[in-house]
């Protein structure tokens, strides 16, 4: 990786704003009143897809402190540091690898004109926070493995939609205030993790395991996946006092659900969060196994272990055994038949399974 100077490296407006939010503890929603858009100019804001104008200035002032001019000029800063970056682009002649990375929104079509190329390229450095090609690949390192990013000029649209899933889990992080990271106080919360699989709605359950995350530093965030998407989750730190669960809620049953959301805080406790994304096409190794295996322990407690593996497959048999260790039925049920101890399709009215317009309102 090449070395990079600080004036190669830029920094979004919204990472000031993110920052004094954090320190003032001032929710985003609270900011969005200020703002005729709302939550919309706020994300637009905080990701750098929309410049601070003079009345957001005057605004962020009121709101944030530092006068208008602080926020204007950190823009004008801004917008210099990334054009300084789209140049180093286009004179390395890297031109075509910073655009086969995916972007949201409309693609462009044909032949492009120069000033075209320079702002889809300022539009995907931007949305992903990076200067350069390199500092690309190694914050997005396992996802760019896993679609052969060297070898090919193009992606297929299932890992773009993975890539901007994953990069709209990040932004979203953005807007969630925790505590410093700290893995002692997620390990501690594990209980109090396990009990929310008995509560049957997401709009009761969501904001407690919110919570409950971001006391030890983990934003948890939903983000409903694109078509082409087949993640059920991801994990990583996205500062260095900060970890983010990213869930996909793909399957929409309790079972799992709630796997993948211990199956995220194992790689966090034991793999210290490198970028970790799990779906059905995730290739298995020795890090998705102790994943697995904790996840596994967090729904099966181990001292309840060789009960569990003597329990009959009849309803009340499970529904007793999933109140004696505090967790709802569909989760027994599921670990049953992860564990081939009842066929796929036996037991599974017991599972909690939810539509979108139950998920929706839970979300933020």
């Amino acid at each position: 990786m090449e070395e990079l100077s600080t004036s190669d490296w830029f920094s979004k407006p919204g990472d000031s704003i993110r920052a004094v939010m954090q320190r003032r503890g001032i929710d985003p929603h609270n900011l969005a009143g200020l703002f005729e858009g709302g939550m919309a100019r706020v994300r637009a804001l905080l990701d750098g897809s929309a410049a601070i104008l003079e009345d957001d200035a005057v605004k962020l002032s009121s709101a944030l402190g530092a006068n208008p001019k602080f926020w204007l000029a950190r823009q004008r800063n801004f917008d210099a540091a990334v054009s300084r970056a789209v140049e180093r682009i286009r004179e390395s002649e890297e031109d075509d690898l910073v655009l086969s990375i995916p972007a949201p929104g409309v693609k462009p079509k044909g032949k492009m004109t120069d000033d075209r190329k320079e702002e889809e390229i300022r539009r995907r450095l931007v949305y992903f926070n990076v200067p350069t090609v390199s500092t690309w690949e190694s914050r997005y390192g396992r996802v760019v493995r896993d679609t052969d990013f060297r070898k090919s000029a193009t992606y297929s649209s299932d890992d773009e939609d993975t890539l901007l899933w994953l990069r709209r889990g990040e932004l979203e992080s953005d807007m969630i205030n925790t505590r410093s990271f700290n893995p002692g106080n997620l390990q501690d919360r594990l209980e109090a993790i396990r009990k929310l699989s008995r509560v049957r709605h997401p709009q009761s359950f969501l904001p407690k395991l919110r919570a409950l995350c971001a006391e030890a530093g983990v934003a948890l965030v939903i983000v409903r996946p694109p078509g082409g998407c087949k993640a059920s989750g991801a994990a990583r730190m996205v500062d260095p006092d900060k970890a983010m669960i990213l869930l996909s809620f793909r399957y929409r049953s309790d079972d799992q659900f709630w796997f993948t959301v211990f199956h995220e805080i194992g790689h966090i406790l034991l793999h210290e969060a490198n970028t970790f994304l799990d779906g059905d096409e995730t290739p298995f190794d020795e890090k998705e196994e102790e994943a697995n295996e904790f996840a596994e322990g967090c729904i099966i407690p181990e001292l309840r272990a060789s009960e569990f593996e003597r329990l009959p497959a009849d309803k009340d048999s499970v529904l007793r055994f999933s109140v004696s260790i505090g967790v709802a039925p569909g989760l027994t049920v599921g670990q049953m038949q992860h564990r081939e101890m009842i066929p796929r399709n036996k037991l599974n009215y017991l599972k909690r399974r939810w539509a979108w317009d139950e998920i929706d309102p839970a979300l933020p």
